[in-house]
């Protein structure tokens, strides 16, 4: 299975992952997708009044130096991190 592949297939089970992930958690995995699929933050950073949209530009503006596969390959380590604190919890 190729890196994209993997990826594609932790994507999926980020999806899955249950309730209590944290928002922090939530953010590193944004970011990650984010630098993965679209590459550098390439929009302006959101107004202070919209904190949610302004918190998930900052996770990502935070990686924009990682490749895509980088971050591709952080991405699929957290998702399984993720998971094994899930299944041990």
């Amino acid at each position: 299975m190729g890196l994209k592949e993997e990826f594609e297939e932790y994507s999926e089970k980020a999806k899955t992952l249950p309730e209590n992930t944290t928002n922090e958690d939530k953010l590193i995995l944004y970011g990650l997708f984010k630098q993965a699929t679209v590459g550098p933050v390439n929009t302006s950073r959101p107004g202070m009044f919209n904190l949610r949209e302004k918190a998930k530009w900052d996770a990502w503006k935070a990686v924009e130096g990682k490749s895509s596969e980088e971050a591709m390959n952080d991405y699929i380590t957290k998702v399984k991190q993720l998971q094994e604190a899930a299944a041990t919890s």
